[in-house]
């Protein structure tokens, strides 16, 4: 199953990530060598939002990577949330139709 972490973005995230930017990498790419998280980036223009894709049996992975980003834990994060995505279409779909 595939989970979307969504973040809502403070207004100057651009301006403040910089110092707890290394950190956040490093969290998240430990969670893509466990074979949890996907792809993640924030949208851009504006940059209000990011999203980041996480694949498992639950949603626990998504949650624990909120919980312990330095983006969320500084006031980066305004609000986060884990969403189920049922993915259909794709190589990687995680319930594939046709």
């Amino acid at each position: 199953m595939h989970y979307l972490l969504m973040y809502d973005l403070v207004d100057d995230y651009l301006e403040r990530r910089g110092e707890f930017r290394t950190a956040h990498l490093k969290l998240a790419w430990e969670s893509v060598a466990r074979g949890e998280l996907q792809l993640a980036g924030a949208l851009a223009e504006p940059a209000d939002l990011a999203v980041l894709l996480f694949k498992g049996s639950s949603t626990q992975p998504a949650e624990d990577f909120a919980r312990a980003d330095p983006y969320v834990r500084a006031g980066l994060v305004k609000r986060w949330r884990v969403r189920p995505w049922t993915t259909v279409v794709g190589d990687d779909a995680a319930k594939p139709m046709r």
